[in-house]
């Protein structure tokens, strides 16, 4: 067995709504070893965003400790923060977050450009990444002249610009029908295969949960 890259205890995460008080996760243990594929399934507002966002430094835990690949986040500075981010781990989201001025290429780059490698060098990396997705005549289509799965192969492609130990990915299938979500896991699995990249999706897939070595399911804020 391989070592945890993510040990998470006693998470706690709520937010205030007006004069109501919501409670997403109430006390969150988990351990993530390094290479393994986790699924974390829940019902809609069982906490399973919230918890991904908080195990990439996206936000933080109003209680409870996360420990990534050495790295205490509950210790690092908010600038410490982004740069975990950029360098260590890759994000894939189910609205694929692309920005529209850009082109695949551009998009892909950004992570790279962001943690100050030469420009040359990411670009070179980028075309052959979105090669490798399956997009070598889309280099220079923006988002809008995309499908929703060629969208979400850009997403992918720039998740791996970095080299990222962990990927965390909320509802990759999500916005895709079922031919083309099966086919954009089977390239994520694959690519992760390939890298030995950690791979934590959330998902309500039944097929993205049947891939994966181990699930979790949240309910109510808390690991059933």
């Amino acid at each position: 067995m391989s070592d945890p890259i993510i040990t998470a205890q006693g998470l706690c995460k709520a937010y205030v709504l007006g004069r109501r008080r919501l409670d997403v996760l109430r006390g969150v243990d988990l351990t993530v070893r390094a290479g393994e594929f986790l699924a974390l399934r829940g019902a809609s507002g069982a906490g399973k965003s919230t918890l991904l966002h908080l195990l990439g430094g996206l936000d933080r835990p109003d209680a409870g400790s996360i420990e990534v690949g050495g790295q205490h986040l509950n210790r690092l500075s908010p600038g410490e923060l982004t740069q975990f981010r950029n360098r260590r781990v890759g994000f894939i989201f189910q609205a694929y977050h692309l920005l529209p001025e850009l082109d695949a290429v551009e998009n892909v780059v950004l992570p790279a450009r962001m943690a100050r490698r030469p420009l040359a060098e990411s670009l070179q990396q980028a075309r052959e990444l979105l090669r490798r997705v399956g997009l070598a005549e889309r280099l220079d289509h923006r988002p809008a002249e995309l499908s929703g799965g060629e969208q979400q192969r850009v997403a992918i492609a720039r998740c791996l610009i970095n080299d990222p130990q962990l990927i965390l990915a909320d509802e990759p299938t999500g916005n895709l029908d079922s031919k083309t979500g099966a086919e954009v896991l089977e390239l994520l699995l694959t690519l992760r295969a390939e890298r030995g990249t950690t791979l934590v999706v959330c998902t309500h897939d039944a097929r993205v949960a049947s891939r994966a070595e181990r699930v979790i399911d949240l309910v109510d804020g808390r690991v059933s």
